[in-house]
């Protein structure tokens, strides 16, 4: 399975904006990959909420809103399916989720097991994580997915003897990257012997994105910081 991690620039709170920059980089991997992959929250912005609920409540998206829906609709126009970070909102709850899309339909929903997706000194109970972790199946693969800092918290719970896709956003430094690409390595090898992961780009705050395809614990791949580009990995 051909597998596309899509490094690309988002703005916070426009998500007409994050759905076009997806929809570039589908035509880009139409006939290239099975599925593209972006980084932790990339469709609203990882900075896109401001902690008070009254508000936030209206930036998070149900599974099943509009621009979901468009997401859906764009697997089927460009024949690859899509996997990208979103902040949910089920009834009265918010959630730093995963969603994986293809034929058109919503076929897995991820929600993060740790909480330092959120400012958690200002939050309140409406702010959740989610319980599960599991495989799913996408183009006849087992696939698994963890979100930022699952992996740092819960190694363990991802392993599951199959590749593991990694949305993160770190707004680290290059000199940061530098001195912690190894860390991600080893992490990475705690749950699986083959992690792809993938990091967004962004303005405010500075993030210089890239993508990683980490085997047994070592770098084996990686796309270079600060170029908006997709690295493809078969699995």
């Amino acid at each position: 399975m051909r597998i596309g991690l899509a490094s690309y620039p988002f703005v916070n709170n426009d998500v007409d904006h994050n759905l076009a920059q997806m929809e570039a980089a589908l035509r880009l991997a139409q006939g290239k990959v099975e599925l593209l992959c972006f980084g932790e929250a990339f469709l609203q912005g990882f900075d896109a909420l401001s902690w008070n609920y009254d508000d936030d409540k209206y930036i998070a998206l149900s599974a099943d809103s509009e621009p979901m829906q468009y997401a859906a609709r764009m697997t089927l126009n460009y024949g690859v399916g899509l996997l990208f970070g979103y902040i949910e909102r089920q009834e009265d709850w918010l959630y730093s989720s995963c969603a994986v899309m293809d034929g058109g339909a919503l076929i897995h929903n991820y929600r993060r097991i740790s909480r330092g997706w959120k400012d958690f000194r200002r939050t309140d109970g409406h702010y959740r994580e989610g319980t599960e972790t599991g495989v799913f199946w996408c183009r006849k693969r087992q696939l698994a997915v963890a979100l930022c800092g699952d992996l740092w918290d819960f190694p363990e719970r991802f392993r599951w003897g199959c590749p593991l896709i990694w949305p993160v956003y770190v707004d680290f430094s290059l000199e940061e990257w530098k001195e912690n690409e190894a860390d991600y390595a080893r992490q990475a090898q705690r749950a699986a012997q083959q992690t792809l992961m993938v990091n967004s780009i962004s303005e405010n705050p500075r993030s210089h994105g890239g993508a990683f395809y980490f085997v047994n614990g070592q770098l084996r791949r990686k796309l270079d910081y600060d170029i908006a580009d997709m690295m493809i990995i078969e699995v």
